[in-house]
C-alpha cells in the first residue's frame, strides 16, 4: 500500500498575516478615493475637450501608486509576500517611492537596486518612505543585482517590468480604465476619441488598451514615447528585440529595451516625442493649468496636442484624455532649471513657438512629424 504524504505550506498564522496585508492595503485605496479627472482649458468653439486624470493626488505623489499596489496585491495573493518578506525592485524613481509606502505599512524591508547616478532627490524620497537604496555602477546592472539580491536574501523580487501587464485586473476592479470612463459618463463626450499615455513598464498601456476592447469602446488608445525609447521602433517593426544605448531623459517612461508588460497588440497609434518638446510642454502649461507637472505629462500632452490639431483639420469635435502622472515640484533641478537644459543641449524654443501657435489657432506646425 503506498504512502501518501500531505504537505501543508501554509500555516493558519502566515495565512492570517496575508488577510491582514490585504486588508491594509484595500484600506489605505479606500482612503485615497479616486484621482480627478481635470478639464484643460481649450477654446469651447473648438468642440473638443481635453482631460487630465490627475494621478498625483496619490499618497505617494505619482501614477506608480496604482502599480505598486498591483503588484503587492500580486505577491500576496501568489503566496510570494509573507510576514517578514524582504522586498526588492529595480528602480530609481516613482516605482520605488510606490513600493518603500507600501511596504512600510506592511512592516517589510524593502531595497531598490539603481545606478549610482541617481539624484540624491529620488534617494530621499526612497528614504523617506522607509526604503533602502543599494547601488550599482553600471545602468543596466540592476535587473541581475536585483535578482542576485532578491536570492541572497530569499526574497521576493517585485519586478515591475515583467509583472506590471500582469497585476491589474484589466477587466475593471476600479482599474484607471474604468475610473476614467466612470468620470466621463455625464460628459458632452463621453466615450473619449483617443485615451494618450506613456509607457514605462507597458502596464498602464496594456490594462487600458485591453478595457477598452473588453468594453466594445469605439476609443482609440495612442501611446508617446521619448527619445531613447526602444518602443516606438518596436511597436512599428514588430522587432521586440531591439536594444537601446542609453537610457530615457523623461523619467517614468521610455525604455532602452522591449519589457514584458509592452503589449503592442492593444496599441492603436504610437507617436514619438522630442524630450526637447516634452520639457517646452511642461514649462508652457504651467500658465493654463497653474501648476508645474512632470515630464512624462509633457510628452503626453505634446501627443493629445497634435490629435487635438488633426482632429480641428479634419472638423471633428469630441474628447480626449491623457495622465497626470506626478507633479512638477521632483523636477525643479532638471526640468525646469535652465542650467540642467543648457547641459542636456536641449533647444526649447521651436517647441515652445509650436505650442503657442496651437494654443492660438489649433493648428500644428511641427515639422516632419510621425
Amino acid at each position: 500500500m503506498r504512502r501518501v504524504t500531505i504537505v501543508d505550506r501554509c500555516s493558519a498564522v502566515s495565512r492570517a498575516w496575508v488577510s491582514e496585508a490585504v486588508r491594509i492595503i484595500e484600506a489605505d485605496a479606500n482612503r485615497s478615493a479616486d484621482t480627478h479627472l481635470l478639464r484643460y482649458p481649450l477654446p469651447a468653439a473648438w468642440g473638443i475637450d481635453l482631460y487630465l486624470k490627475d494621478e498625483s493626488t496619490h499618497p505617494t505623489g505619482s501614477l506608480k501608486h496604482r502599480l505598486a499596489r498591483s503588484l503587492f496585491l500580486y505577491g500576496l495573493c501568489n503566496g510570494w509576500i509573507t510576514d517578514g518578506t524582504a522586498l526588492v525592485e529595480a528602480s530609481s524613481g516613482s516605482t520605488a517611492v510606490s513600493e518603500a509606502y507600501f511596504a512600510r505599512l506592511l512592516g517589510l524591508p524593502f531595497i531598490a537596486v539603481m545606478p549610482r547616478s541617481t539624484s540624491c532627490q529620488k534617494i530621499e524620497l526612497i528614504e523617506r518612505e522607509g526604503g533602502r537604496c543599494h547601488f550599482v555602477d553600471e545602468p543596466d546592472a540592476i535587473y541581475r543585482e536585483a535578482r542576485r539580491l532578491t536570492a541572497e536574501l530569499g526574497g521576493h523580487y517585485l519586478d515591475q517590468f515583467t509583472h506590471a501587464e500582469r497585476a491589474t485586473d484589466w477587466r475593471g476592479n476600479n482599474n484607471i480604465a474604468e475610473s476614467v470612463f466612470h468620470q466621463l459618463a455625464l460628459e458632452t463626450h463621453p466615450e473619449p476619441t483617443w485615451v494618450v499615455v506613456g509607457a514605462g513598464t507597458g502596464g498602464t498601456s496594456a490594462t487600458i488598451g485591453r478595457y477598452i476592447r473588453y468594453r466594445r469602446h469605439a476609443t482609440r488608445l495612442a501611446v508617446v514615447d521619448p527619445e531613447h525609447s526602444v518602443f516606438f521602433d518596436a511597436w512599428r517593426t514588430g522587432d521586440t528585440d531591439l536594444v537601446g544605448t542609453r537610457g530615457s531623459r523623461i523619467e517614468g517612461i521610455g525604455r532602452p529595451r522591449v519589457e514584458p508588460s509592452f503589449v503592442g497588440e492593444a496599441i492603436d497609434r504610437m507617436i514619438k516625442v522630442p524630450d526637447a518638446a516634452s520639457i517646452a510642454t511642461i514649462r508652457y502649461v504651467v500658465g493654463p493649468l497653474g501648476r508645474r507637472v512632470g515630464g512624462s505629462t509633457g510628452t503626453s500632452l505634446w501627443g493629445a496636442f497634435r490629435l487635438i490639431a488633426e482632429m480641428r483639420a479634419q472638423g471633428r469635435t469630441g474628447s480626449l484624455v491623457t495622465l497626470l502622472c506626478d507633479g512638477g515640484e521632483r523636477y525643479a533641478q532638471t526640468y525646469f532649471s535652465d542650467e540642467w537644459v543648457s547641459g542636456q543641449g536641449l533647444e526649447l524654443t521651436p517647441h515652445t513657438e509650436v505650442l503657442r501657435r496651437f494654443h492660438e489657432t489649433g493648428e500644428w506646425t511641427e515639422s516632419a512629424p510621425r
